[in-house]
């Protein structure tokens, strides 16, 4: 139940998916709202906190989360799909995970250029990494920016196309990533 089988996703990785999934948007609608504060705004401060704080939040997860699927069992795609279908569809999970990676990273990058720590939920901190790369903030900035965007867009379709799996093929591609299902 709490493990991945050949035929559905565990618990774990069903709770993973789900709760990234909800950051990754939150992160994105806070990111957005961001962007549209000036210096003196009340929230200017604290939205920018909570961004970096909820983000290393998604960093732990996405190492968890990695390591959690290198070393368990990965179900077979549904019987009956198309194999360019199932290798496009791991292509695009590959993309999702390094677009997060992406994302993570060049996240750190613009929250410690200026050498300060990050504050995660005042409970601890990340210490910044001196790299003395001109234009850290700015560049890593666009790489967030576009890979964000990007992750948005890919997700879109990746949601788009476990519908199609459900409502279409009538197959449990979308079931069995919303509940363990028995082996088969």
């Amino acid at each position: 139940m709490f493990k991945n089988t050949h035929s559905s996703y565990g618990l774990v990785t069903i709770v993973l998916h789900w709760l990234m999934v909800l950051i990754v948007i939150g992160l994105f609608g806070l990111g957005l709202y961001m962007v549209e504060l000036t210096y003196y705004d009340s929230w200017y401060r604290g939205s920018m906190d909570l961004h970096k704080s909820i983000g290393i939040t998604l960093a732990a997860l996405l190492i968890f989360r990695l390591a959690w699927r290198v070393m368990g069992t990965q179900p077979k795609p549904v019987e009956g799909s198309s194999k360019v279908v199932n290798k496009v569809a791991h292509f695009a999970h590959l993309l999702i995970y390094m677009l997060l990676i992406g994302i993570v990273i060049s996240g750190y990058l613009i929250s410690t250029a200026d050498g300060r720590a990050i504050e995660v939920f005042t409970l601890f901190s990340i210490p910044a990494i001196d790299l003395s790369v001109e234009n850290q903030a700015d560049i890593a900035g666009k790489v967030h920016y576009w890979a964000a965007c990007s992750l948005i867009g890919l997700v879109t379709l990746h949601a788009l196309g476990a519908l199609k799996h459900h409502f279409i093929d009538k197959d449990k591609t979308l079931i069995r990533m919303i509940k363990p299902l028995k082996d088969d």
